[in-house]
């Protein structure tokens, strides 16, 4: 990998003026320049396939049941649904419910987990500049909040939760590895925690996660080189929300798959008002959105066969 990348760096500049730097990185077997010439990605999924589908924001078991049904509806498969709201805004009933009908559909169910910065007494995330920290977990209480949601998610039979917090991360894999945790858990890093570059998705992957969400706005070149540097199946918007930067890559989603696989296509809906934290005062716009990502999807999808990938 990082010889195939020396190669390159020393077309792009002969004198080497970088070596240094280059070293560097390259020494702890990271590329250092974005995959300009876009490879094709060797990894595949346990199935075999290059690339599953998720529906993210689907807000509990009715939003569910509609991404279920429209999805017969339009004649595909998804893999994976989201939610956002967090383990906490849901009930046990609501819990079950979403874990037994992602058993009956063969779909995965990733809930976030609850508390975060955002959501608390402190100041800083309504700041002009406090959007880094929305979705970070605040002060050591918040912290063991975390770790409870997890367990109570855990103990209504869910198995794939969403980190938005690097050490709730961390403490999530150790807890993983000593067997406090069941070991096939899936740990999916949020949107909301950027992974943006080859060495934080190693850093990620490191501490425990096994999909990894990607920063919305990265090119196939960028993406490529992350995918050099990590065997984790990564999460890629297809059709990113309007607070995240709106980008909407629908063709690019054959190249997509070819650099990045495995990888998990996503579709929201740009133009959509937030629905963060949900509930029964949203329930027609949580409802009415879930059925428009399934088309948005259906979409990806048809490109998807159109050009044989």
């Amino acid at each position: 990998m990082a010889e195939h990348a020396m190669e390159r760096m020393s077309t792009r500049n002969p004198a080497g003026g970088m070596a240094r730097s280059i070293r560097v990185i390259a020494d702890q077997g990271l590329p250092f320049a974005d995959a300009d010439e876009l490879p094709a990605a060797s990894g595949r999924f346990s199935d075999g396939r290059l690339w599953r589908l998720e529906v993210p924001s689907v807000e509990g078991p009715d939003a569910m049941q509609v991404v279920i049904d429209e999805a017969r509806r339009w004649c595909i498969r998804i893999d994976r649904i989201s939610q956002g709201s967090g383990i906490m805004m849901l009930t046990a009933a609501e819990l079950m419910a979403m874990s037994d009908m992602g058993v009956a559909a063969g779909i995965e169910v990733c809930l976030f987990i609850g508390p975060r910065a955002a959501w608390d007494i402190g100041r800083q995330p309504m700041g002009p500049s406090g959007a880094v920290a929305n979705a970070t977990v605040r002060g050591a209480d918040q912290l063991r909040f975390a770790i409870e949601d997890v367990l109570r998610g855990i103990d209504y039979g869910v198995r794939s939760v969403l980190v938005a917090d690097v050490g709730l991360l961390s403490i999530i894999g150790r807890a993983k590895a000593r067997g406090d945790l069941p070991a096939d858990l899936v740990v999916k890093t949020s949107v909301s925690l950027p992974c943006t570059n080859p060495a934080t998705a190693r850093l990620y992957e490191d501490l425990g996660a096994t999909s990894l969400n990607l920063g919305t706005d990265l090119s196939l070149a960028q993406i490529s080189a992350i995918r050099q540097a990590v065997d984790t199946p990564l999460d890629v918007y297809c059709e990113a929300p309007d607070d995240f930067g709106g980008a909407v890559r629908h063709y690019e989603v054959v190249d997509l798959v070819r650099v990045a696989a495995p990888v998990y296509i996503k579709y929201t809906i740009r133009n959509s008002p937030g629905i963060y934290p949900s509930g029964k005062h949203l329930e027609g716009l949580v409802i009415s959105s879930a059925r428009e990502r399934v088309r948005r999807a259906a979409l990806g999808i048809e490109l998807l066969t159109r050009y044989g990938v």
